[in-house]
């Protein structure tokens, strides 16, 4: 007669092993929608990179020369530092988010409706956000009509005919679009936080800003964190339609990017879809480097601590 202690000891490898393969039957679905919504296109896109594919039938393999040809026959640096320079908007909008979710947070007067009111720009269209600082920073627009009324008529210039004051429009209207949007996330991160570690520290005498930044930031940092990195990844991936709107990457390639580039060279009348997807490729490895880069940095200065 066989012994039962034995046999549950047996049955106890096949339980695991059951569980394992059901663990992998039920993974196999996302995998394979991850596999062709995601890999693939990518595989595609650094594939086409190496021809002249003109979207249709022409696919010829022309190695490197799309990577030659934008390295040194196109504006790439320009483009390149345009999106850097766009960048000084990711720390604008996390110092002033988390500003506003303080105040949020500690329930200043009116803060429902200030709640409300900050997040109103991400649900208007961005096309219509960038037409609305066209028009504002036009020659005669608002903000030179009242640089003239208050005698600054030195200061009213064509904001978005030079080079450097367009860019400082679009980093204007990236960080006031984006206010709302990190105020959120950082006031999601605030919610962990008890209560009883701000009134302690009230307590102790800790003004506002050393309630900020020597005890909310600390606590909140893996939030700022994901905040930093969405918003590096949307600064370099989701301003084209701003872009189009209030500059429309002049003056000549003064304040486009390279999303903008991919857009122009992609859907223009003699369109070269290999460059633009080498383009599309190249703009993938900045993201993965600069997003490596900032993971790294904060983790080591949490060691640090």
């Amino acid at each position: 007669m066989k012994n039962p202690q034995t046999m549950k000891v047996r049955s106890r490898p096949n339980f695991r092993r059951t569980k394992a393969v059901q663990g992998i039957l039920s993974i196999i679905p996302t995998v394979v929608i991850l596999i062709f919504i995601r890999f693939y296109p990518i595989a595609e896109a650094i594939y086409r990179s190496f021809t002249d594919w003109n979207g249709l039938y022409r696919n010829n393999w022309v190695g490197l020369q799309n990577y030659v040809n934008i390295f040194t026959n196109s504006p790439f640096w320009t483009l390149l530092r345009n999106s850097f320079v766009l960048l000084i908007s990711v720390p604008l909008q996390i110092f002033i988010g988390l500003l506003v979710a303080v105040l949020l947070y500690e329930e200043v007067s009116g803060w429902r409706f200030f709640r409300a009111i900050v997040y109103v720009p991400q649900i208007i269209s961005a096309v219509i956000i960038g037409y609305l600082f066209r028009i504002a920073f036009g020659l005669n627009g608002p903000v030179n009509q009242l640089l003239r009324n208050i005698g600054a008529h030195f200061m009213a210039i064509e904001w978005l005919g030079n080079s450097a004051s367009a860019l400082f429009v679009l980093v204007f209207c990236l960080t006031w679009f984006s206010i709302g949007w990190q105020a959120i996330v950082i006031l999601g991160g605030m919610a962990k936080l008890s209560p009883s570690v701000l009134e302690s520290a009230s307590l102790d005498g800790a003004n506002f800003w050393q309630r900020t930044f020597l005890v909310i930031v600390p606590m909140t940092a893996r939030t700022i964190e994901y905040g930093a990195i969405m918003s590096i990844v949307w600064t370099f991936t989701g301003t084209f339609a701003f872009i189009y709107s209030i500059t429309y990457g002049g003056p000549g390639y003064e304040t486009s990017t390279i999303d903008y580039m991919i857009y122009t060279k992609f859907y223009q009348a003699s369109a070269n879809y290999g460059f633009a997807t080498a383009l599309a490729v190249i703009l993938l490895v900045i993201i993965l480097v600069l997003t490596y880069g900032e993971m790294t940095f904060t983790n080591k200065v949490s060691e640090w601590e």
